[in-house]
């Protein structure tokens, strides 16, 4: 008896001291994430943001967490950057365009080159960043870069050739209006949540911006005229970057999980751009909407016509200390991807509102 019982407490001793050794995740220290975003808390741009936490937390099995501060309510779009770099937030989301001049190279990304539509355009902003790893991303760890859908023109009355642009004002800042005024039209640097009712009071008289908006800020009502100018559309490339410190701390079995998450939500923000903007194109053909297409003649004289917004991209490089051939060496490879990416979605019949028919489903 005395035995069986010296057996049973020695059995007992070795199961506790094999339980003592095994991982507990649950006294295990969590990581809790800090992500912030400029977009409101209804927006799809927030919506993504609030579902890759959500899947981090799943599937790290609640070792890393995430809090979700959307409509700049941590940190404001133009202080994004430095805001992520000094670790008030540990995921930060904007565009280049909101810090002039801090990107110089991405902002290249962002020129009138005639992407077709968001998903092509995101790929080739992807390429672009591990072609040529600007260094004005050191800082960070770049997560994902991706980009709006290409611009096109709204407007009170039809635009169907360039002189049709003369005498117009539209909302369009920055290098969307150097494009804009390329195009024989004035520039007006309106805020953005400002431009419905400029629009409806006549004091503007459009707008260049991607589809999507004619939904999301409802431009359908006011502005009754879509030409489909993709083909000289400027787009805002948005990032998804990280504090490096962060990122270091998570343990080699983390980034892992972390990094494959982060690989799919490449493509899925690609695709949300599509979804949006067929969102915008649906509600505006609700509305009365014409959308005008440019002839091959015309698309023609608007690409003639916007070439020295490039030109004046490549001599504000230079003017900054980089080689001409390096500057146009970027706008070349960017070209070539775009008709890469085009030729695959329509291999992969990938639907678009916008670009050229074939890639329309």
């Amino acid at each position: 008896m005395k035995n069986r019982k010296r057996l049973l407490a020695a059995g007992l001793f070795c199961l506790l001291f094999i339980f003592t050794l095994q991982p507990n995740h649950a006294d295990a220290q969590v990581i809790e994430l800090k992500f912030a975003n400029y977009f409101p808390p209804p927006a799809r741009h927030s919506k993504i943001c609030e579902e890759f936490l959500k899947d981090l937390e799943e599937r790290t099995g609640g070792r890393v967490k995430g809090r979700f501060f959307a409509g700049g309510s941590l940190l404001k779009a133009p202080a994004m950057f430095t805001g992520v770099v000094n670790g008030i937030a540990d995921i930060g989301y904007s565009h280049v365009e909101y810090t002039p001049g801090r990107m110089p190279a991405t902002e290249a990304v962002g020129l009138p080159l005639g992407y077709p539509n968001g998903w092509v355009s995101n790929q080739v902003a992807q390429d672009f960043f591990y072609k040529f790893k600007p260094a004005e991303w050191k800082d960070v760890e770049v997560l994902w870069l991706h980009t709006s859908t290409p611009n096109v023109m709204m407007t009170t009355r039809p635009v169907r050739v360039l002189e049709d642009l003369r005498g117009m004002t539209l909302r369009a800042p920055g290098t969307v209006g150097d494009t804009v005024r390329a195009l024989g039209a004035t520039p007006a640097p309106t805020p953005v949540v400002e431009v419905y009712d400029a629009i409806s009071k006549g004091v503007i008289d459009g707008i260049n911006i991607s589809l999507e908006t004619l939904r999301t800020f409802r431009f359908a009502e006011v502005a009754k005229y879509v030409t489909m100018s993709w083909h000289v559309g400027n787009l805002y490339p948005f990032y998804v970057i990280m504090n490096k410190g962060t990122y270091g701390k998570l343990t080699p079995e983390l980034k892992q999980i972390f990094d494959k998450l982060v690989g799919e939500y490449k493509e899925r923000s690609a695709l949300t751009w599509n979804l949006i903007d067929e969102e915008g194109v649906e509600f505006a053909i609700q509305q009365g909407v014409e959308f005008i297409e440019l002839s091959p003649e015309e698309v023609l004289r608007w690409k003639n016509a916007t070439k020295p917004v490039i030109e004046n991209y490549v001599n504000k490089m230079v003017g900054a200390g980089f080689a001409e051939s390096e500057v146009r060496g970027w706008i070349k490879y960017l070209e070539e991807r775009i008709d890469y990416w085009t030729a695959k979605q329509i291999e992969l019949r990938i639907k678009s509102a916008i670009g050229p028919k074939e890639v329309r489903h």
